[in-house]
């Protein structure tokens, strides 16, 4: 059964650090991304980062890069956003959600998932609260 759970929300403080982790099972397809979303209720749901784990093309939001820093650890089927210098903006909900089998230049796929919030399947969320 295909799961994605979040872990790692929390509170920090402006300038802070937060890791997040993104646990993935039962994937059976051979090619997806996956990609870190952040829901705020006072903007629209913004793509934070997301990743072609196949070849390691990266997309980062302008708003979080330089900051964050999406990653993968095979042997653990995990997905980890470090989440650096922390500013009040960057609160929300965040969740890890993967893409099946996108066409197209990988370049192109990974900025477009996140871009126009494309996925398949997403987990339920955890929460960052950044303040002082």
């Amino acid at each position: 059964q295909l799961r994605v759970v979040e872990s790692g929300g929390g509170l920090a403080q402006p300038g802070g650090s937060l890791k997040l982790s993104c646990e993935l099972s039962g994937i059976t397809a051979s090619y997806w991304h996956v990609g870190w979303f952040r829901d705020d209720t006072k903007k629209d749901l913004e793509g934070v980062s997301c990743l072609n784990p196949s070849d390691g093309v990266i997309y980062y939001s302008a708003s979080v890069n330089g900051r964050f820093t999406i990653s993968r650890d095979n042997a653990k089927n995990t997905v980890y956003l470090q989440m650096n210098n922390l500013r009040p903006e960057d609160a929300g909900v965040y969740y890890c959600a993967v893409l099946f089998n996108p066409t197209g230049l990988s370049s192109n796929t990974v900025k477009h998932m996140c871009e126009l919030k494309w996925w398949a399947i997403r987990g339920q969320g955890t929460r960052v609260t950044v303040s002082s």
